[in-house]
């Protein structure tokens, strides 16, 4: 069966970290770059970050850039992303998809998501 699964959300206060794992089952995941996205209650889904395929090059939406980092591990089929100095407005459900490359807007899979509440 072929599908993504995250997991590592929960509940920080403002400050803390968490770190996000996106896990491929099915199918090879370092033949995919993979995008992080984010759906706040209320709000539209937006891009968080997303990891290309052999060169690893990353990409950060600018309300993340300096405290997420993206990063994949094949060997595990999975990829990683570690949230610091995580704010209120960082609370959303976290989604990874995979696709083919990072400026695609087509999405191959999708997981179900997991849930980010910051807070104190």
């Amino acid at each position: 069966q072929v599908q993504l699964v995250e997991s590592g959300g929960g509940l920080v206060q403002p400050g803390g970290s968490l770190r996000l794992s996106c896990a491929a089952s099915g199918f090879t995941l370092d033949r995919y770059a993979i995008g992080w996205f984010r759906q706040a209650p209320g709000k539209e889904r937006e891009g968080v970050s997303c990891i290309s395929t052999s060169e690893g090059n990353t990409y950060y939406a600018d309300p993340v850039k300096g405290r997420f980092t993206i990063s994949r591990d094949n060997a595990k089929n999975t990829v990683y992303l570690q949230m610091n100095s995580l704010r209120p407005e960082d609370t959303a459900v976290y989604y990874c998809a995979a696709k083919t490359f990072c400026g695609s807007n087509y999405h191959d899979y999708w997981g179900q998501g997991t849930q980010v509440t910051v807070s104190s």
